[in-house]
């Protein structure tokens, strides 16, 4: 598709940056079970191009392959039909409300997109330019401009309806992962799976939360001070602690979390007072901190579930879920 000059695709990414043609091409990385893949485009221009033009964009190119290959055998229509709704989603985030957040929450802008059954993409800019370091691994404090990232995003859509995004954020939630469910083995963390859910739903204080808030959807400044975020597929409604959490144990270990997460936690709200309305600081703090455990917790069942091996179920892990089930 790219690399055809006669293509929808190729003649909106020129048309939208005023480029004469794509002059390479580097695939990224592909996405999740063969669904397509992300492309960085080096753009080629007739003059020399303006200071703001850009010189390489990233397109995510949707192509739906007609026999799943999920790497874990998660192949049901649930499935399919998740992915599919995620970057319907993403589409709507990036034209709907992208441009409004990242006055806060630094993030690509959109240039064009599509969405249809059979094919998608979406042309964002390239933030290697201003972002260009990737993580694999965080030292504790190098955690702290992402969670002041997040909280000024919980910020900013504290009581957003959400229109268009998912009704409840997060990929892992309850009502989208049935089949996880099935497979955990029975238990005590099984049998309060809907009661977790619920807990966490049922918060008074909802935000928009980025739903897959892992390191890898980081992107670092090159003195790891500032961050931008990318991969809006299952932004939507929730508490705002689903983020935290997941994020805290996509980039420490064990003994990093039991020593470190507590003040981490307070630096995510250190940043979150500074942006909500005073009149609901310490009501949205209280109950917020109350359900960090829950969200661990949450994110415990759908692990057991869908990969029980998991590194990511280890100590902290489990002293979190027992935490939250006591709670219940």
């Amino acid at each position: 598709m790219l690399a055809n000059p006669k293509s929808e695709l190729y003649k909106q990414l020129l048309a939208c940056t005023g480029a004469r043609a794509i002059a390479s091409t580097q695939t990224v990385q592909t996405l999740w079970s063969g669904y397509g893949e992300i492309v960085r485009c080096q753009l080629a221009y007739s003059h020399s191009p303006r200071q703001d033009s850009a010189q390489s964009v990233i397109v995510k190119y949707i192509q739906p392959p007609t026999s799943s290959n999920h790497p874990r055998g998660w192949n049901s229509d649930a499935s399919h039909q998740r992915k599919l709704e995620s970057y319907r989603v993403e589409a709507a985030w990036y034209s709907g409300f992208a441009k409004t957040a990242s006055v806060l929450c630094a993030m690509p802008d959109l240039y064009a997109s599509q969405v249809t059954e059979k094919i998608s993409w979406l042309i964002l800019e390239d933030l290697d330019f201003t972002y260009p370091l990737r993580k694999s691994w965080l030292e504790p404090h190098e955690c702290k401009p992402c969670l002041r990232w997040l909280a000024r995003f919980h910020a900013l859509h504290m009581h957003s309806s959400g229109t268009e995004l998912w009704p409840t954020g997060c990929y892992w939630h309850l009502q989208t992962r049935h089949d996880e469910l099935e497979a955990m083995a029975d238990g005590e963390l099984k049998a309060a799976a809907y009661e977790l859910d619920e807990k966490l739903n049922n918060c008074q204080h909802k935000t928009l939360v980025h739903g897959d808030a892992k390191l890898a959807n980081f992107c670092f400044s090159e003195t790891n001070s500032d961050v931008a975020m990318v991969d809006f597929q299952y932004v939507g409604r929730g508490c705002g602690m689903r983020d935290v959490a997941y994020f805290l144990g996509s980039c420490l270990q064990v003994d990093e979390c039991e020593r470190h997460a507590h003040h981490l936690v307070d630096t995510y709200f250190d940043e979150l007072r500074k942006y909500v309305p005073e009149s609901i600081k310490a009501a949205l703090e209280d109950e917020w901190r109350s359900l960090y455990a829950t969200a661990w917790a949450d994110f415990h069942r759908f692990l057991a579930g869908w990969m029980p091996e998991h590194q990511k179920i280890n100590r902290y892990t489990m002293a979190m879920t027992q935490q939250a089930l006591a709670e219940l």
